[in-house]
C-alpha cells in the first residue's frame, strides 16, 4: 500500500487519512521501513474503510449544490431560500431572500454574505451577555470562513468565530462563545479552564458533542 511517511520526535505510530484521501504515517525518527511497514499491513482493513469513507465524502461534497427553493439551517432550524425582486440578499426572520436569477455558486455566496452579517450581529450580542458571566473581556470580536476552528483566542485576547457557527442550534453557539472567553482567563485546556466552562455551562460536554455532529454534516457540505 502507498503511503505518505513522516518522521518526527513522536513514540509511536500514527496512521492519517489526509483530506485528499492519501494516507499518512507518523513515525518515530528510530523506527525501521519494516516495522513501519508491518504496522500498516496490521492496520490494512481499517484503511480500506476508511479510504472508502473518505471517497464518498469527496462524492457527497462535489454533488452539494443550493438553487431556490432548497433549505439551510439557521440556528438550529431550517428556512428556505427564496427569490425576491431587488439587488438585495438578507434574510427577513422567515427565509433567507436573494436576488432573482443567481446561479448556484452566487446563491453560496450571497448566502454566506448573509450568515457573516447575521453572526457579526448575534456573536457581539452573545459575547457581551456572556463576557459578564466568565469574567472576561475580549479587546475585539471577529467573524472569519476558518472551516477547522468554530472558535479561536488570540494571546492578546481578541476573539475569532467562524460564520458557519450560525448552523448550529443557540445552545451549541452559546458554548463556542464560553469556550473562547475562558481562553482569555486561561490560555489552554487545563482543569482550570473547563472549571470555567462547567461554571457558566455544567453541560457543555452535552453541548461540544452537538457541535461535533454538525461538524460531521458540513463535511460533507462545499461552502467554499
Amino acid at each position: 500500500m502507498n503511503y505518505a511517511l513522516i518522521r518526527s520526535n513522536r513514540k509511536t505510530i500514527a496512521i492519517y487519512i489526509a483530506k485528499g484521501g492519501t494516507v499518512e504515517v507518523r513515525a518515530p525518527q528510530r523506527a525501521t521501513k519494516a516495522s513501519i511497514d508491518g504496522f500498516v499491513l496490521a492496520k490494512q482493513d481499517w484503511i480500506h474503510k476508511q479510504l472508502a469513507a473518505r471517497q464518498q465524502q469527496i462524492k457527497q461534497k462535489a454533488a452539494f449544490v443550493l438553487y431556490y427553493g432548497d433549505t439551510v439551517s439557521l440556528r438550529g432550524k431550517n428556512y428556505s431560500i427564496e427569490a425576491r425582486r431587488g439587488n438585495r440578499a438578507g434574510f427577513d426572520g422567515e427565509r433567507f431572500f436573494l436576488p432573482p436569477g443567481l446561479p448556484p455558486e452566487e446563491i453560496k455566496r450571497n448566502l454566506i454574505q448573509v450568515y457573516r452579517l447575521i453572526a457579526k450581529d448575534v456573536l457581539a450580542t452573545k459575547v457581551a451577555y456572556y463576557a459578564k458571566l466568565v469574567g472576561s473581556t475580549p479587546i475585539a470580536v471577529k467573524i472569519n470562513g476558518a472551516k477547522g476552528r468554530w472558535g479561536s483566542c488570540s494571546s492578546k485576547n481578541s476573539i475569532n468565530f467562524s460564520w458557519r457557527l450560525m448552523m448550529a442550534d443557540d445552545p451549541t453557539i452559546d458554548y463556542v462563545v464560553v469556550h473562547e472567553l475562558a481562553h482569555i482567563r486561561e490560555h489552554n485546556h487545563s482543569s482550570r479552564f473547563w472549571a470555567i466552562v462547567a461554571s457558566v455551562l455544567p453541560d457543555y460536554e452535552v453541548r461540544r458533542a452537538a457541535l461535533k455532529e454538525l461538524q460531521k454534516r458540513l463535511a460533507i457540505e462545499d461552502w467554499e
